[in-house]
């Protein structure tokens, strides 16, 4: 039997911990004890694991004691503030914000791409940005069979991305422009509504907004290729949860195209999804509430002999947040890496 693990949730009642609790259940996580932590403002709610209501408590200078492993969604400020309490108190931090994916000590994991990564972990592991999640696992297998040269990503993210409130902010401003009443922004800067903007986030002098430049460096680290050239488009689309991407790979050599197929048709996380006679392929409303990264429109770029295309849809909550976090506790549950008396503290 395996160990049972004490968990702690921080960040718990938002729309990614939720998750979180619904795959620890679904997935049959071995839990001795599962603690769930927010803000003083969401301290006292209860929330139901395994037919039993347990109540939210208020994350403080104790919460960690006793834990083995904390999942971290609460944001990037909360995680710099915690992390290093957590990894006193002898925890594993899997940390969901931006917070430590760039730290050079912090192993950041896909686990159907660099599993062995997380044998290095001095207590915090990242889990990387969701869009990068998604194109990684799609793309991947193909790198291993012929290296990369090239990547060109467009993305039309949901709304989930920016939390449990913006979803209902989109729910809100569909119904009043239906209405015939302008819709009002709060956690977007415009209206996302029958609408769709450049993603909100700060832009560089070179022009690339802060989500654009994290799929190009957790791409490169995760693949273990600082020099892959990569360039993205970030755009926010009216969605609810899932993200789309169009991606265009260039390689040394020509890939064929059904070879391409056969590799996916067969990766891990991976789910082809094509009907051309129908035109049918991935579509995040499909892809909502599943597990695999929905990978179609797989075909020859007619500008580059050397070129493929391909259209994926995702999960931003579930594969490109929750789930791959549990992934990566579910392997260093396997690979017995929790061992809390050993941990030594990162640079944090």
């Amino acid at each position: 039997m395996p160990r049972s693990y004490r968990v702690a949730i921080l960040g718990a009642t938002g729309a990614v911990g939720t998750e979180l609790i619904q795959l620890l259940e679904e997935r049959q996580f071995p839990i001795a004890e599962l603690k769930l932590l927010a803000s003083p403002r969401s301290a006292g709610q209860t929330i139901p694991f395994r037919g039993k209501p347990l109540t939210v408590e208020p994350v403080n200078d104790h919460a960690f004691e006793g834990m083995d492993l904390v999942l971290a969604s609460a944001g990037g400020s909360i995680s710099k503030a915690w992390a290093s309490k957590i990894v006193a108190a002898g925890a594993v931090l899997i940390d969901n914000s931006s917070a430590f994916r760039m730290d050079p000590q912090v192993p950041l994991i896909v686990p159907e791409v660099n599993p062995e990564a997380a044998v290095d972990h001095r207590g915090v592991i990242a889990n990387p940005n969701c869009t990068t999640i998604l194109m990684a696992v799609a793309i991947y297998p193909l790198h291993q069979v012929q290296p990369i040269q090239r990547i060109i990503a467009a993305t039309y993210q949901s709304a989930s991305g920016a939390g449990a409130r913006a979803m209902e902010e989109v729910k809100t401003q569909a119904l009043a422009v239906l209405q015939g009443q302008e819709p009002q922004p709060e956690i977007f800067p415009y209206p996302l509504a029958f609408n769709l903007f450049p993603h909100n986030t700060p832009i560089n002098e070179q022009g690339y907004c802060e989500e654009e430049m994290k799929m190009v460096n957790e791409t490169r680290k995760i693949f273990s290729e600082p020099s892959l050239r990569i360039s993205a488009t970030c755009i926010r689309v009216p969605v609810l949860r899932a993200h789309s991407e169009a991606i265009n790979l260039e390689f040394a050599a020509p890939f064929p195209v059904e070879q391409a197929k056969s590799i996916l048709s067969q990766a891990p996380g991976v789910k082809v999804v094509e009907d051309w006679q129908k035109n049918y392929f991935p579509m995040p409303i499909e892809a909502s509430s599943q597990d695999e990264v929905l990978v179609g429109r797989i075909r020859q770029d007619i500008s580059n002999p050397n070129g493929l295309e391909l259209w994926l849809s995702g999960d931003q909550i579930r594969k490109g947040a929750a789930l791959n976090a549990i992934q990566i506790a579910e392997l260093l549950d396997e690979k017995t890496l929790i061992r809390p008396t050993v941990l030594s503290a990162t640079g944090i």
